[in-house]
């Protein structure tokens, strides 16, 4: 009987002393995560974000750069439309398409069972609805440089990539410092217009994010006067009287320069008498829109602003080493930069 008391006792010793080694050594699950999005509100993201819905290309390029792909398990519509896409994540464009950036596919998005859904401010709406199903959303908002950095941070701390979001905002803060000593060396300013996507009579006013990349690439936006953070429509007489010494072209352009070189409305205008008018690369992202790109639309504008102080040899290199560093391409096709 002593015997059966003394092994008893050992068992249960022996049981304690598992459960006290169990405890230390099981993995702990990671603790939520409190962010304030771009629409000012509190979001609770659970600690370990294994499936992400992208509802914007915006944000679906940033994750990418993030090395975020394998997570994302629903995106936008347009994906299968962006060349960035197709060389450094192709499997994204098999992905369920969630609908657009101006409208959500909340059923969609519901069935792919998310921890994380990204869309931008216009969407809040369905922000609250997908908040009151139990859904974390983040509505993003990056029409700056200062609100992309921003951006790229929030989706570091909410999906556990920190340190590669420090990487990638030190890396613009140093290219930024780069071309404003490049531009230092440079002659004055151009009077530049920016054409929009469906005509050449929507511009980008003062607020726009590709006002700040003239102003960046050592140009002068003609339309800075306009207030505003989206295009605005502009008459033959405003261009004209505007009298651009550039115009630029946006990337996803549905027209060509040629349109513009042919309309005998701005056969006055100084761009298209001196033949100063420019295509945006499309063989890339939409380097005119706040993506992680867009400090190379920033090197493009300054190499056809001033080619003196910055060449098309040194934009392909510098393109190739941003798309091996954040994207993974090797030898990504520069070829096109050539062509203006």
């Amino acid at each position: 009987m002593k015997r059966n008391s003394i092994l008893l006792a050992a068992l249960l010793l022996l049981g304690s002393l598992s459960a006290c080694v169990s405890s230390k050594t099981a993995p702990q699950p990671a603790a939520a995560v409190v962010v304030t999005d771009q629409g000012g509100r509190q979001v609770t993201v659970p600690g370990e974000v294994k499936r992400i819905v992208s509802g914007y290309y915006v944000s679906s390029s940033a994750l990418l750069a993030l090395g975020l792909k394998d997570r994302i398990v629903g995106i936008e519509s347009s994906a299968p439309t962006r060349p960035t896409f197709k060389l450094a994540a192709p499997g994204l464009l098999r992905l369920p398409a969630v609908g657009t950036s101006r409208e959500l596919d909340l059923e969609g998005c519901l069935a792919l069972e998310p921890d994380l859904v990204v869309i931008p401010l216009r969407l809040k709406d369905s922000a609250a609805r997908l908040e009151e199903l139990g859904v974390p959303v983040l509505l993003v908002n990056p029409e700056s440089q200062a609100a992309l950095k921003e951006m790229i941070a929030l989706l570091g701390k909410a999906c556990g990539a920190d340190e590669r979001a420090k990487k990638l905002n030190g890396w613009y803060d140093a290219e930024l410092a780069a071309i404003e000593k490049l531009v230092a060396r440079a002659g004055p300013p151009p009077a530049v217009y920016m054409a929009g996507d469906s005509s050449w009579l929507l511009t980008a006013p003062k607020a726009m994010y590709q006002s700040d990349q003239m102003l960046w690439a050592g140009g002068k936006n003609v339309a800075g006067g306009i207030d505003g953070d989206f295009w605005k429509t502009v008459s033959y007489e405003q261009v004209l009287s505007m009298d651009p010494e550039v115009i630029v072209i946006s990337s996803y352009a549905s027209y060509s320069k040629k349109d513009i070189l042919t309309d005998t409305s701005l056969g006055q205008v100084a761009a298209v008498r001196n033949g100063r008018v420019y295509q945006m690369p499309q063989d890339f992202d939409g380097w005119d829109a706040p993506t992680p790109s867009c400090i190379l639309g920033v090197r493009w504008l300054l190499s056809v602003l001033h080619g003196d102080v910055y060449s098309t040899d040194d934009l392909r290199r510098d393109v190739s080493s941003f798309y091996r560093e954040f994207y993974g391409i090797e030898n990504i096709d520069t070829s096109s930069l050539a062509e203006r």
